[in-house]
């Protein structure tokens, strides 16, 4: 008891913190991370993660495997399904540029969680959910933003070997600001959300963790964002904030999207009520629409109930705004195609087109988008082909 009494209390640490800017599927960012934590022994390793990556790295880590089920339904509706394959092709994009170099991608975060636990250090996750943060970033995007975000990770799909070398050269202070400017030009709204939120968002959980010794691993292209807000905390907007989904704002898409239902129901209405036959051109406005959605389907590898189940519903869905094609056509698909867990885990993990087109889901959601384009293109090919003309008949031309 005496002993214990005159025992010398361990010497107080100052509260510090070092922030390691790392490249994502960098083996030597893996050591570099691994040595720092285990050299210095902070009371906390703050990680560039949130929940529910967390979960699922240390998942693959144990080849633990999702226990709940797969809501198709909910993923197929036109916001889910932007933000799934929006989050599908940077996972995907990820990993391939990791299997370039030989390491996983989340490696260096995995190499600090389990650093943290050798050495007896809490573990802080200060990232957004990525699923705030893309639809977040979908919401504050234009049409034409979106298509080019859409086309720059599609054509990375297809990259040479010699595009993914000298990875560790993206730590480098020029290259990476080059590289961060050109996402900037690209999409304005996009890197607003991406990157500055971000940036905002982990410098305020980092000042938030005041006490003790504190090392941060997060991304190079977060580093220098993280300091400057952690240097001016006035210029963070509340939490709270950042971690609203706001409605995004009325577009020209969204008013074309409501228009074309009443315009085409009105001009029918018009036509009936003046006499003016339109038997023939409701018949073309389902073959056109139907059709069209059919083909659509089927070129995306759906099975013949799918593309049956698009030409069906592709006509109505043309005059409810607040429906498509493809959202059936994808339902019928998941039953046939019996989709599971193990799809959606296995889709970020694909290393090639030909995996990701055996991967049930994969095929789901290409129905989906096939069904919906080619209702569309049935739709606009439909506007001067069916409705000019009987707008030349209710005005007498």
């Amino acid at each position: 008891m005496d002993s214990e009494l005159t025992k010398e209390p361990e010497p107080v640490r100052e509260p510090s913190l070092k922030i390691i800017g790392t490249a994502h599927v960098s083996e030597k960012s893996v050591e570099e991370v691994k040595r720092a934590i285990l050299e210095t022994r902070p009371d906390v390793v703050a990680v560039e993660l949130d929940m529910n990556r967390y979960h699922n790295l240390k998942m693959e880590a144990t080849g633990e495997k999702p226990d709940k089920e797969i809501n198709i339904r909910e993923i197929i509706k036109s916001d889910q399904l932007t933000a799934f394959l929006a989050s599908g092709f940077l996972s995907y994009m990820q990993k391939k540029i990791g299997d370039e170099v030989g390491v996983k991608p989340g490696a260096e975060m995995m190499a600090a969680i389990e650093a943290a636990e050798e050495v007896g250090a809490n573990v802080a996750l200060i990232d957004r959910d990525i699923q705030i943060t893309l639809k977040r970033a979908l919401n504050q995007m234009s049409f034409w933003e979106k298509a080019k975000f859409a086309y720059g990770i599609i054509a990375s799909l297809f990259a040479k070997d010699e595009d993914l070398e000298d990875i560790e050269k993206i730590k480098e202070g020029d290259t990476l600001a080059e590289v961060m400017g050109y996402f900037e030009e690209m999409s304005p709204h996009a890197y607003q959300v991406l990157v500055d939120e971000r940036d905002a968002y982990m410098a305020r959980m980092l000042l938030d963790l005041s006490d003790g010794q504190v090392i941060a691993v997060v991304g190079a292209g977060h580093q220098s964002g993280i300091k400057e807000y952690m240097s001016h905390p006035e210029k963070i907007p509340p939490i709270t904030e950042l971690q609203q989904i706001k409605t995004s704002k009325v577009s020209l898409t969204k008013l074309l999207v409501f228009a074309i239902p009443v315009i085409f129901i009105a001009i029918f209405f018009l036509a009936f009520l003046q006499g003016v036959s339109i038997n023939t051109s409701l018949l073309e406005f389902v073959l056109l629409t139907g059709g069209l959605g059919f083909i659509g389907s089927l070129v995306a590898g759906s099975k013949i109930y799918s593309a049956i189940t698009a030409f069906i519903v592709s006509p109505i869905t043309v005059i409810h705004p607040l429906l498509a094609s493809g959202w059936f056509a994808g339902i019928v698909e998941a039953k046939l195609r019996k989709v599971s867990m193990d799809d959606l885990a296995e889709l970020p993990k694909s290393e090639s087109f030909r995996e990701m087109w055996n991967n049930n889901l994969f095929r789901v959601l290409l129905v989906v988008i096939g069904a919906n384009i080619g209702t569309s293109i049935g739709t606009f090919i439909a506007i001067p082909n069916v409705l000019w003309p009987l707008v030349s008949k209710i005005i007498g031309y």
